[in-house]
């Protein structure tokens, strides 16, 4: 049976933090429990946005906080109307996601998705870290370029000390305490 929202009111769900730490892994755990329960959400990723809606950007400061904010404009057109919305993107310059929390207000969740850069790189199939390491890839987000994380997210998920499973559910409880989601006893699965 699905269960719908307290309020219907919309929300944000933001996944910052580096390549690999885990946004896009944790953020689509997210997703399934929310289409099951409330019927649907939007899925914003910072990789698909990139090559549709900011395509032509390159990864100077410039370009990286146009596309954040890009992003945020659609988040706000959806989370405005009622509409769920998660966001995995970098997003590593925190006056962008800043300007971000004031158009989306107090329905902007900051979900920093922590993990060391070395245990991002263990995790990188794609070999980008290596390739940033020996200086292959400039501007590369925590290795040659910076990322500045998160000072007061709503939640801190440090990836490398928890299950994927026990991450996804933090958030979840997280949707429910704030009243965005009505509460149930099954609780996303541990994995």
């Amino acid at each position: 049976m699905t269960q719908g929202t307290a309020n219907k009111r919309g929300f944000t769900l933001w996944f910052t933090g580096l390549s690999g730490a885990g946004k896009t892994t944790i953020s689509e755990i997210v997703e399934l429990e929310l289409q099951r329960r409330l019927g649907g959400v939007e899925v914003l990723d910072g990789d698909v946005v990139r090559t549709n809606l900011s395509k032509g950007l390159g990864f100077s400061r410039e370009d990286r906080d146009t596309n954040v904010l890009r992003i945020g404009f659609v988040a706000n057109l959806l989370t405005r109307n009622g509409v769920g919305v998660i966001v995995s993107a970098i997003s590593p310059f925190k006056e962008a996601r800043d300007e971000v929390r004031d158009m989306i207000g107090e329905d902007f969740i900051e979900v920093f998705i922590d993990a060391p850069v070395e245990v991002c790189a263990e995790r990188d199939v794609k070999g980008l870290y290596a390739k940033a390491f020996s200086g292959e890839i400039p501007q590369f987000t925590g290795v040659s370029d910076p990322y500045e994380a998160p000072v007061d997210p709503e939640l801190h998920i440090h990836t490398d000390r928890e299950s994927k499973g026990e991450s996804a559910q933090r958030v979840i409880d997280y949707l429910e305490q704030a009243g965005y989601l009505a509460p149930v006893e099954e609780k996303v699965a541990k994995n």
